[in-house]
């Protein structure tokens, strides 16, 4: 389930989650302190994590914060995690970034495909499960761009770096997914 850890609590006010979220740096936070950190400071900037200081670029509020969001209070911080989630959830990031949100994202996306109550939409499925396939297939296969016979463990640099786009293009389609639900238009 996408929850906080039962016995941890907010960083920022030290109590109990209420509307938790999880930012892309997989911490998590009550949704109306983060909001506040994020007001605090510049509101044209993302802000960054209390914790490892990242910035937040991604805003994801738990199943049971969105399964509760008929209260009034609840509505109005998922609608300001909406709006953050909108201004800063779509920026492209860097190289260093989307290898930052990897673990997130992976392990979101496994607990997702996993869970057989949620459910990812069939074509991005479908180009995950492409992408992992064909990935699968060039690593596997004797052919490659620079071959291991000849190069020894340097070979294996062209697979690696292949393992590496595709965990980076699986992630960056469960996050476009995410941003969708939590924010974009």
């Amino acid at each position: 389930m996408n929850a906080p850890p039962e016995n941890e609590v907010c960083s920022i006010c030290h109590g109990h989650f209420i509307a938790p979220c999880q930012a892309n740096c997989s911490h998590w936070f009550c949704g109306n302190c983060i909001m506040l950190v994020w007001r605090h400071g510049s509101t044209l900037r993302p802000c960054k994590c209390p914790l490892c200081r990242r910035p937040i670029s991604l805003l994801v509020p738990s199943e049971e914060t969105v399964r509760v969001r008929d209260d009034a209070s609840v509505s109005e911080v998922l609608h300001d995690v909406e709006t953050y989630n909108r201004v800063f959830g779509g920026q492209s990031s860097g190289l260093v970034q989307r290898m930052q949100d990897l673990p997130f994202l992976l392990r979101r996306l496994l607990r997702e495909i996993m869970d057989p109550r949620r459910t990812l939409p069939f074509v991005i499925r479908a180009r995950i499960y492409i992408a992992l396939i064909l990935s699968a297939i060039y690593i596997i296969s004797p052919i490659d761009i620079i071959p291991e016979g000849v190069l020894g463990v340097i070979g294996l640099l062209d697979d690696l770096l292949i393992a590496l786009i595709c965990f980076l293009h699986v992630a960056a389609l469960y996050r476009s997914v995410l941003y969708f639900r939590h924010g974009g238009s």
